[in-house]
C-alpha cells in the first residue's frame, strides 16, 4: 500500500500523540498512522475497539481537512429539517439492521457524516428503537378481516351461557432446542444444547377466551380421524352446552366433506377465518405460551421427554391461567403493513 504520510509528517504526529491528553484526538492520530502501515479499516478497528465506519471518517477527515480534534463535540455538520424528513420517510420503509449503515446512507445522500454515537441519539430523539418488526401475512385481507370481526363480536354478544365460543387449531412443535433471548451476565458468552431430532408431536386443542378453558388432544396425524376424536372430546368438555361454536382456519382436513358432515351431526358449529389471519386466533398465543414454558432455551436429550413436558404444560393448565387471562383475549390485532 503507498504511504499516506511523508516521513516529518509522521513525525510530527507521533510528537503530537505523545503530548495529547484526549483519547478520541489519540484515536484518529493512531488510525492515521496505523493506516499509513498498510493495516485495513477493519484491522484498524479492530485493534481501537471500534467500527470501520469511524476509521474510515477519522482518516478521511485528516486526508482531506487535517482533521485530529472533534469539532463542537460531534457530527461534522447536521441535517437540515428537509433532510431530516426525508430521512425519517426513508427509515418508515427500509430496516436498517445496524447504525453504521445509516450513517453511510446518510453521507451517501446528504453529503453529512455522522458519528455511529450521534447518529444513535439522533434516531433516539425521533422515536426511533431496536426491535423486532411484527409479520404478516402478504396475502392477507384487512377488508375480510375486519368484517369477521364484526361477526364475531355479533355473535359474541347474542351467544347464551349454554353457548360457549372456542378458538381451535394445531400444532406440531418438534424436538429441537429453540434459542431465544434472556437475562445473561454482561461478558459472558452462554451456551444452551442443542437436538437435531426432526420428530414432532401433534397437539389439536381449543381454547375459550371467556373461560380459558383449554380441551386438547395428542394425535399421531393431523386428520379426519383425528378431528373427529377431537370434536367428540370436545362435547364431552362441555356437557351444558346446547351448541358450541368452534372457530377454525381454512387447512384443507378443516374444510373436508367428511368433516364437514360429521360436524352436522354434532352440538358444534363451524366458524371459519378468513384466510392468512392467524392473528385473529387466539389460540395461536397460547402455543407461544407453551413454546415459553416448555420449549426456549430447553434441552431434552429424549424424544420421550420432550413429548412429556409438552403434556404436561396442557395437564397442568391451570398453573398458568394467570398468564392465560393477561395474554389471550379477544381483543384482535388489526393487519397493518405500517
Amino acid at each position: 500500500m503507498t504511504k499516506i504520510l511523508k516521513p516529518e509528517e509522521r513525525e510530527q504526529l507521533l510528537a503530537r500523540h505523545r503530548k495529547e491528553r484526549e483519547k478520541h484526538t489519540c484515536d484518529r492520530i493512531k488510525a492515521v498512522l496505523a493506516y499509513d502501515d498498510g493495516y485495513s479499516y477493519s484491522e484498524i478497528a479492530r485493534i481501537l475497539l471500534l467500527d470501520d465506519a469511524t476509521i474510515k471518517r477519522h482518516i478521511d477527515g485528516y486526508l482531506h481537512h487535517q482533521k485530529l480534534s472533534i469539532e463542537n463535540g460531534g457530527s461534522v455538520s447536521k441535517l437540515t429539517e428537509e433532510e431530516a424528513q426525508k430521512l425519517l420517510s426513508h427509515l418508515n420503509e427500509i430496516i436498517y439492521l445496524y447504525v453504521k449503515d445509516i450513517c453511510l446512507y446518510v453521507e451517501k445522500t446528504y453529503k453529512k457524516v455522522y458519528s455511529i454515537s450521534g447518529m444513535r441519539k439522533w434516531l433516539l430523539k425521533n422515536d426511533f428503537g431496536y426491535k423486532k418488526p411484527h409479520g404478516v401475512p402478504a396475502k392477507a385481507d384487512k377488508l375480510k378481516q375486519e368484517a369477521f370481526i364484526e361477526t364475531y363480536t355479533a355473535l359474541k354478544a347474542a351467544s347464551k351461557v349454554d353457548e360457549p365460543i372456542y378458538f381451535g387449531d394445531s400444532v406440531h412443535p418438534q424436538h429441537q432446542t429453540q434459542a431465544a433471548y434472556g437475562w445473561i451476565k454482561k461478558g459472558v458468552r452462554k451456551a444452551v444444547k442443542m437436538t437435531a431430532c426432526q420428530k414432532r408431536v401433534n397437539i389439536i386443542g381449543a381454547i375459550n377466551v371467556a373461560t380459558h378453558q383449554v380441551v386438547y388432544q395428542q394425535a399421531d396425524w393431523v386428520n379426519f380421524d383425528s378431528l373427529k376424536t377431537f370434536t367428540i372430546h370436545l362435547c364431552a368438555a362441555n356437557p351444558q352446552a346446547k351448541t358450541i361454536h368452534l372457530v377454525l382456519d381454512n387447512a384443507g382436513y378443516h374444510k373436508s366433506k367428511e368433516f364437514t358432515e360429521f360436524i352436522k351431526t354434532t352440538k358444534i358449529k363451524i366458524h371459519y377465518l378468513p384466510p392468512y389471519s392467524p392473528n385473529l386466533n387466539p389460540i395461536e398465543r397460547l402455543w407461544k405460551v407453551m413454546r415459553e414454558q416448555v420449549m426456549y432455551n430447553q434441552y431434552y436429550q429424549k424424544f420421550s421427554e420432550f413429548t412429556k413436558s409438552l403434556l404436561n404444560f396442557f395437564e397442568n393448565i391451570d398453573a398458568h391461567k394467570a398468564i392465560l387471562k393477561t395474554r389471550i383475549t379477544d381483543n384482535f390485532q388489526r393487519l397493518t403493513f405500517a
